[in-house]
């Protein structure tokens, strides 16, 4: 299925694990190079990084890619892709998959996906997930979600779900930080209040779940990469990079 869709790149310098983020350099290109060209790579009709910091808004205007100055204002990456979004006077029913700037290895072909999933379906969001074992599931940085039987989220957790009373389970889903929305979904959900179980997980996407918005998931095609959010993350990246 062939679906029109943009991507926008949220990305911020002032990351509080690893300040300038998007501009540490990984085999001589910045990090948020290294993002954007792989998105380039997807079938997206454009590919837009949105940042507050006029550092990064250089860079990528310097090694050619586009960038969208956006507000510093913002608390969340999906507000920012509003900006863009009413920036650029997208249509309501404009397709915007949110590509974090710290994924420089994230599949092009899980941007098409997700892109997909959400044109084949009449939920307001859709995401990628992919299977972990118990190790895995128990830790918190790693968020974790368990969907019905259609592939409709029911709920996102740092904690382990579903929690295994009688220790059978090995077969978990790890959540993928990769979005896909349309932009007039976007509008309507900037102007939600953050709810309390977004405010105690520190996750966003509970709030359109809390307010009975539906995100339909599916397994990643492709398992991506570690995203960065400490040196030793950044190290790792690295490493794997020059191995391509």
């Amino acid at each position: 299925m062939s679906v029109e869709f943009r991507v926008v790149i949220p990305a911020r310098y002032a990351s509080t694990r690893l300040p300038g983020k998007p501009l540490r350099f990984i085999h001589g290109k910045p990090m948020i190079q290294w993002v954007y060209e792989s998105a380039t790579k997807c079938g997206a009709l454009e590919v837009i990084v949105a940042t507050d910091d006029k550092r990064i808004f250089d860079a990528v205007e310097g090694f050619g890619g586009h960038a969208c100055m956006t507000s510093d204002q913002h608390q969340t990456g999906s507000d920012r892709i509003l900006e863009v979004s009413q920036t650029n006077n997208w249509s309501e029913e404009a397709i915007i998959v949110n590509l974090q700037g710290d994924e420089p290895l994230m599949p092009a072909d899980n941007l098409n996906q997700v892109a997909e999933i959400l044109a084949g379906s009449d939920c307001e969001m859709s995401t990628l997930y992919k299977i972990i074992d118990k190790e895995e599931a128990f830790n918190s940085d790693q968020v974790k979600l368990v969907t019905d039987c259609h592939g409709h989220a029911l709920y996102f957790s740092r904690s382990s779900i579903p929690f295994d009373r009688d220790g059978q389970c090995n077969r978990f889903f790890g959540h993928i930080g990769l979005y896909a929305y349309r932009s007039g979904f976007l509008s309507r959900f900037s102007r939600l209040s953050v709810c309390d179980l977004e405010n105690t997980e520190k996750l966003e996407q509970l709030r359109a779940l809390w307010n009975g918005y539906r995100i339909k998931t599916a397994l990643a095609k492709e398992l991506p990469g570690p995203g960065i959010d400490t040196e030793e993350d950044l190290r790792s990246v690295t490493d794997l990079l020059g191995k391509l």
